[in-house]
């Protein structure tokens, strides 16, 4: 591996830093990408949300996207406890724009698809490489030392580092950064099925959220290509996780606690082990220092209700290469100016977050919210699309504050 003149280094190959690297590949500067992986593997956060377009576009993929067999995904729906369904939500209702039309999609074979088109962007991709630490001289980023599973350890100095290591926040824990919130320690326990129901027409690929009886709990089922559909259960660690049963007795009992689930699996198979995973909220209190700066998970994760995650990976690369190639070209590469995108980028996160929060509210519906202030309905489709970067969706927040409880917002800065 060629070590000298690298601009930039990105540690994690997901959404965020397949991006990031791209991004800053096609603005003319040498960057190299580490993935600990030797293939993109199997992840939950399969469901894309609309503006997840604008990134692809820039990425130059969206043809790619169209041509690919991925299950089209035209709307969300969500089911109340008793298994009543709400009207879909379309995207195309208030957005005829194409992207109105998304996908869902196997993320290894995204992750993979991402990669590639890195590498044929110009960046240096290596995977199988495991970064180790983040070398800094005084307060300023100045590479990373990493190893490869059968060679030496080495040293790779870069200009600016990108840490897009997803949940294992390499450089929020390094710095004592991540700050848990407390409200949001959830947990999900999902696997795929084959020979599930899926609707008919347009509605074949929606998203559907399903609360179980006492409403402890809640189920994403996304329908995949392929006859699979992937079915997974959230609730609080706590609820879930019971040691009086293993993972896949709780996951059946759930399953037999949602009406609007149980009719769907019936006849079904489950087609491969259940997996779990802690989907711990949570936000690092900077985005970006001297001479590094982070995207995707490794600065924030947030609760995956709404299918936020990969939209936001896409977004902060996107947004990070931008103030990456302005900071090489005018030779500032400061936090301040690394981090020149926090504010936009975090408003949009708030959105998401307070509807997070009301989701989760016992006292608050949104079909009810949506009946006694219709002039909403913008803008939850708008959230729901992804569409929360300076749109303006916060004026339903004022609304929705009288009938659900909702967080204040979280202090977060660039440097």
């Amino acid at each position: 591996m060629r070590s000298e003149n690298l601009d930039v280094v990105v540690m994690g190959g997901g959404p965020a830093g397949a991006t990031a690297a791209t991004l800053v590949a096609m603005g003319g500067f040498r960057v190299a990408l580490l993935e600990r992986e030797k293939t993109p593997p199997f992840k939950v956060g399969e469901s894309l949300v609309p503006y997840t377009y604008e990134t692809f576009a820039r990425l130059g993929i969206v043809e790619r996207l169209k041509k690919s067999h991925f299950q089209k995904k035209h709307s969300v729906q969500f089911f109340s406890a008793s298994g009543r369904g709400s009207a879909p939500f379309y995207f195309s209702e208030t957005d005829p724009h194409e992207r109105s039309t998304t996908w869902q999609v196997r993320r290894s074979e995204l992750d993979a698809l991402l990669l590639e088109n890195a590498a044929d962007r110009g960046v240096e991709v290596h995977q199988g490489i495991q970064v180790q630490d983040v070398l800094f001289e005084g307060d300023r980023a100045a590479g990373v030392r990493a190893r490869a599973a059968d060679g030496p350890t080495f040293e790779l100095p870069a200009r600016v580092v990108v840490d897009a290591t997803g949940r294992s926040a390499l450089m929020a824990r390094k710095l004592g950064l991540k700050v848990s919130e407390p409200h949001l320690r959830k947990v999900s326990i999902f696997s795929h099925f084959r020979g599930a129901t899926r609707d008919p027409g347009i509605d074949e690929g929606a998203t559907l959220i399903m609360h179980t009886r006492n409403r402890d709990s809640w189920f994403w089922y996304i329908p995949l290509a392929g006859d699979v559909v992937s079915v997974g259960v959230v609730g609080d660690l706590e609820y879930l996780m019971d040691r009086s049963s293993d993972a896949q007795d709780r996951f059946d009992a759930e399953i037999r606690d949602c009406p609007a689930l149980e009719e769907r699996l019936r006849g079904a198979e489950q087609a491969i082990p259940v997996r779990v995973v802690q989907d711990f909220s949570y936000c690092a209190e900077r985005i970006a220092g001297d001479g590094w700066v982070l995207v995707g998970d490794a600065f924030a994760f947030l609760d995956p209700i709404y299918s936020t995650g990969v939209l936001l990976a896409l977004r902060s690369g996107e947004w990070a290469a931008d103030a990456i190639c302005d900071g090489l070209t005018k030779n500032d590469l400061s936090g301040a100016a690394l981090g020149a995108f926090a504010d936009p980028f975090i408003a949009g996160m708030r959105a998401f977050r307070k509807m997070v929060y009301a989701f989760y509210d016992r006292d608050f519906n949104f079909a009810d919210f949506l009946k006694a202030h219709p002039e909403c309905r913008q803008g939850v489709i708008d959230i729901l699309s992804g569409n929360v970067f300076g749109s303006g969706v916060e004026s339903i927040f004022g609304p929705m504050e009288a009938m659900a409880r909702l967080p204040e917002d979280q202090s977060v800065g660039a440097v």
